[in-house]
C-alpha cells in the first residue's frame, strides 16, 4: 500500500511539473534581418569554418600521438 501512494505521488508531481512548465515555453526567435533577400542564403551568413577545423585536426593528431607514445612500454 505504501508503494502505491509513493508511485501515485511521484506521478502527480511529474504531471503537475509538466502542466506548470508547458505554457511558459517561449516562441522560437525570428529569422535575422536580410535573410533570404539575395536568394537562399544560409542562416550563418557563410562564416568560414576552415581555421577551426584545422585547429581541431591538429589537436586531435597531437593527442593521438601522445597516446601512442605513452602506450608503448619501455623495456
Amino acid at each position: 500500500m505504501k508503494n502505491i501512494f509513493k508511485t501515485l505521488a511521484i506521478g502527480l508531481i511529474m504531471v503537475a511539473a509538466f502542466l506548470i512548465t508547458s505554457p511558459v515555453q517561449a516562441d522560437p526567435p525570428g529569422m535575422p534581418g536580410g535573410h533570404g533577400t539575395n536568394g537562399d542564403a544560409p542562416p550563418g551568413g557563410g562564416a568560414p569554418i576552415a581555421s577551426g577545423l584545422t585547429i581541431l585536426v591538429a589537436l586531435s593528431g597531437a593527442y593521438a600521438g601522445k597516446k601512442v607514445f605513452t602506450s608503448q612500454e619501455v623495456k
